[in-house]
C-alpha cells in the first residue's frame, strides 16, 4: 500500500526531527523562563507521555496477534514514533526540574480535568480501558486488526485534541511545534486507518 509507505516515511522523518530537538533549551518562548509545574507545557508533557505509553503497548500487542504486514508496519511506526516523543517529553520535565506526576486530574492544564472518568484505566479521552487492552491481547488475525484500528483511531482522536490544546496554550516553542506535528501526523493516520478498516469490512467506532 503506497499510502502506508508514505506514512512510514513521514514517521521516519518525524523521528529524525524529534532526535534533533530532544535537548532543546527549556525557555524557548523567548523569555528564558522555565515552565512551572502547573503550566500547559508541563501538563501536556506529563499527560501525553502517559497517553503515548498506552499507544506503544497497544501497538506491540497487535504486532504479536497478526501477520498482516500493513497493520504490523503501521503499529511499528506508531510505537517507534510515540516512544521517541514520550522520551522527549519526559526529558523536558527533567530539564525543567519538574515532577513527572501530578496530584491534579489529567488535562487540568486544559481546564478539562473532569473530562475523563478514569474508569477501568481510561485516564484521558481516547484511551482504551483495561478491559479493551485485555481483549486486544486475546484476539487474533483479522479480529485483532480491526479492534486495534478502532482503538487506535479513538486514541489518536483524543491525542489530537490534547495536542491542539498544547499548540494553543503551551509557551515553549519547541513543544508547540512538536504538538502541531502530532496533530498533523495523527490526523493522517486516522485517515489511513479508516481506509484500512473499510478494506476489512469495518468502520471506526465513532
Amino acid at each position: 500500500m503506497r499510502h502506508v509507505g508514505l506514512i512510514a516515511g513521514a514517521a521516519a522523518a518525524a523521528l529524525v526531527a524529534a532526535g534533533a530537538i530532544t535537548y532543546a533549551v527549556a525557555g524557548d518562548d523567548g523569555s528564558g523562563r522555565t515552565p512551572s509545574a502547573e503550566s500547559a507545557d508541563a501538563g501536556f508533557a506529563r499527560d501525553m507521555a502517559v497517553h503515548h505509553q498506552q499507544a506503544v503497548e497497544m501497538s506491540y500487542i497487535v504486532r504479536d496477534r497478526t501477520k498482516d504486514e500493513a497493520v504490523r508496519r503501521l503499529a511499528y511506526d506508531i510505537a517507534q514514533t510515540q516512544a521517541n516523543q514520550r522520551g522527549m517529553m519526559l526529558g523536558w520535565l527533567d530539564l525543567w526540574g519538574l515532577p513527572k506526576v501530578s496530584s491534579e486530574p489529567p488535562m487540568t492544564w486544559m481546564d478539562m480535568g473532569g473530562m475523563a472518568s478514569g474508569k477501568d484505566g481510561a485516564l484521558m479521552p481516547g484511551m482504551a480501558t483495561n478491559s479493551e487492552m485485555k481483549k486486544l491481547g486475546e484476539l487474533s488475525e483479522r479480529q485483532a486488526e480491526v479492534f486495534y484500528l478502532q482503538l487506535m483511531t479513538d486514541h489518536h482522536k483524543g491525542g489530537v485534541h490534547m495536542a491542539e490544546g498544547c499548540a494553543d496554550k503551551c509557551a515553549v516553542g519547541v513543544e508547540k511545534r512538536l504538538a502541531q506535528g502530532m496533530v498533523d501526523a495523527q490526523q493522517s493516520e486516522i485517515s489511513l486507518m479508516a481506509d484500512m478498516l473499510k478494506e476489512r469490512g469495518a468502520a471506526p467506532r465513532s
